[in-house]
């Protein structure tokens, strides 16, 4: 536990009569403002509460607190949620058209570092689940291959587990990596809870990632945009990770968020191992009772095994992939159902499922709503004796990098005469946020399809711009 604990800390501060001749403009005036929003506990870097950039007091102990927690060499605490890490992270490592291994899945925080770097990508694309359509995991083979290819690459890029729950093999990636001098850099936003779990070993951290990235409040108690980013070894330049960081990060960070931090680590060192074990139950006697579903599968749970999915080399537990295959119903009308008529709202809908996640905060009550409501669907669902199975749309081709693109000028095109045409712009479902199109790309007709078809079951399919069907390009 901290020596002062930073809520506690703010909480003391609130009640002193100090007047604040300072940022922020609210100056803590419940009387005037209310007490609906934490007003009172919003400060800047004043006298007592040290400085994010600069730690030394308070703040420096919470970092060596997630540092212990995690088990890295150095930690810190983030208020700009993963992508400001993972910003800093890729600009720490790499310099204009350097070259760097990105899995194909990374969210487009990633993309938007190798744009900003000038880097010039190599894609390592995940193979397919094809009975769910979700993507697998990136293997230690196609590291070695593409390093093979490639032996000036800078830095490799995993996301690991992905949005879906999908985990690669961290600790091959590193080992093969490292034999080639080159850092790793994991984003695993969706696994700050791994370390925890049964899947201890799989986590980027004991699997000696250079830098990883993680999302506290994606499956922790933690406020949205909190995170943390971990350096482990000593590939990584601390101070010019640090520069870096203060060039993407706020320079005025949110106490608020600081405090949630620092109660998310105090949860985990006072109740973690308990409450992990108890959420372990929970998700045990979910899957037991997952087995009775006819229609309705959820990925790794009930009789459905990992076994069943090659692509994969381990999954997220936490992660709910309802897949709808073996039915007529689609991942948004999944996700439809349980919001209207069981008041419970879902992740994401993707084509052929719906993604549900949990966390350690989940209650008892919570996971027997959701069976009442899957069995309830399950049972009215029409069954489909031949489903599909799934592909990915061929990797389009790349003429030149995100930042080359980016000095283009282009025109408006509709979609479905895009093909044949450089994409001057992202385009992705979100969430997940992964980008199927990334500027300086050469659009094929497959990819084409595979957006209509995405938007014609109802996923919502962003470009730079936040509107398709036109799409900027050039020829």
């Amino acid at each position: 536990m901290n020596e002062k604990n930073l809520l506690r800390l703010l909480l003391h501060y609130a009640k002193e009569d100090v007047y604040p001749f300072h940022m922020p403009g609210h100056k803590r005036n419940t009387a005037l403002l209310g007490e609906t929003l934490p007003y009172a506990l919003d400060i800047t870097e004043i006298d007592g509460f040290d400085n994010l950039h600069a730690p030394q007091g308070i703040l420096q102990q919470l970092n060596e607190q997630l540092a212990r927690l995690w088990g890295s060499e150095q930690s810190f605490a983030l208020v700009n949620g993963s992508t400001c890490g993972i910003l800093a992270g890729v600009a720490s490592c790499v310099s204009p058209e350097e070259t760097v291994l990105v899995a194909r899945n990374c969210h487009r925080s990633v993309y938007h570092a190798v744009e900003l770097t000038g880097a010039t990508p190599v894609y390592l694309v995940p193979p397919v689940d094809t009975g769910s359509g979700i993507a697998g995991s990136i293997t230690p083979e196609q590291v070695r291959r593409a390093l093979e290819a490639h032996p000036n690459t800078r830095l490799v890029i995993v996301t690991s587990p992905t949005y879906d729950g999908v985990i690669s093999d961290m600790a091959g990636i590193v080992r093969t990596a490292h034999e080639a001098g080159v850092p790793v850099l994991a984003d695993e936003a969706h696994g700050a809870h791994l370390v925890f779990t049964e899947q201890a070993e799989r986590s980027a951290v004991r699997a000696g990632a250079d830098i990883v990235i993680h999302s506290l409040h994606k499956t922790l108690p933690a406020l949205t945009q909190c995170a943390a980013a971990h350096l482990c070894g000593t590939r990584i330049d601390p101070v010019r990770f640090q520069q870096a960081l203060s060039m993407f990060e706020t320079s005025s960070p949110s106490y608020v968020l600081l405090a949630s931090i620092a109660q998310c680590a105090d949860f985990l060192e006072a109740q973690g191992a308990a409450a992990f074990a108890a959420y372990r139950a929970r998700l045990s006697d979910f899957s037991e009772r997952c087995r009775a579903l006819e229609r309705l599968r959820v990925l790794g749970k009930g009789a459905d095994k990992l076994e069943n999915h090659p692509a994969f080399f381990a999954f997220d537990p936490g992660k709910l992939p309802v897949v709808t295959a073996h039915t007529t119903l689609d991942g948004q009308a999944l996700l439809e159902a349980l919001r209207q008529d069981f008041a419970i709202e879902g992740e994401m809908a993707a084509i052929s499922y719906a993604l549900l996640m949990t966390s350690v905060c989940d209650t008892e009550a919570g996971f027997t709503r959701l069976l009442e409501a899957l069995f309830a669907i399950d049972r009215e669902a029409k069954f489909c004796e031949k489903p599909s199975a799934f592909s990915v749309p061929a990797l389009p081709e790349l003429r030149c990098s995100p930042a080359e693109a980016a000095k283009r000028s282009g025109r408006l095109c509709p979609l479905q005469e895009a093909a044949g045409k450089m994409s001057l712009e992202y385009v992705f479902c979100y969430p997940p946020g992964s980008p199927l199109l990334v500027p300086g790309e050469i659009v094929n007709q497959d990819m084409v399809s595979h957006i209509l078809k995405a938007q014609a079951h109802g996923l919502s399919v962003l470009s730079s711009r936040g509107a398709l069907p036109l799409l900027r390009v050039c020829d």
